[in-house]
């Protein structure tokens, strides 16, 4: 397997800061906090730095898990369900409209006994 040289450059930079930890925990030397503090624009310095960093993290997390939520993956088997329910609905507004305009083309058919005023044809009032 073959590294690449970004993979390869972070590698030495967290065996670099390992390095540092372990050699401060066993005192193989002693960072003085009193001289990091003692310097403001040290201090200032690093403070702006790790905040940048922070920032610039979150925005890539941002933005790999706003890819992993709206890239599209498929349907679900109820989406598909609904869509096909959907294009059912679609085909049944459509055959209404063509019996629709079919009815509204037909001339109109003579009123049935008994509708138009005509006396019930069993001699009812």
């Amino acid at each position: 397997m073959r590294l690449s040289r970004t993979v390869l450059f972070w590698v030495v930079v967290i065996a670099v800061l390992v390095f540092l930890e372990v050699a401060e925990v066993t005192h193989l030397f002693h960072l003085g906090y009193t001289q990091v503090l003692g310097n403001l624009l040290s201090f200032v310095f690093a403070l702006v730095l790790i905040t940048v960093l922070a920032l610039v993290g979150a925005v890539f997390v941002g933005i790999f898990v706003a890819h992993r939520i709206l890239s599209p993956r498929g349907f679900t088997p109820f989406e598909e369900e609904m869509l096909k329910m959907r294009g059912e609905v679609q085909t049944l507004v459509e055959e209404m409209k063509e019996v629709k305009t079919r009815l509204a083309t037909l001339p109109p058919s003579p009123a049935p006994a008994g509708e138009a005023g005509d006396p019930d044809p069993r001699g009812r009032p």
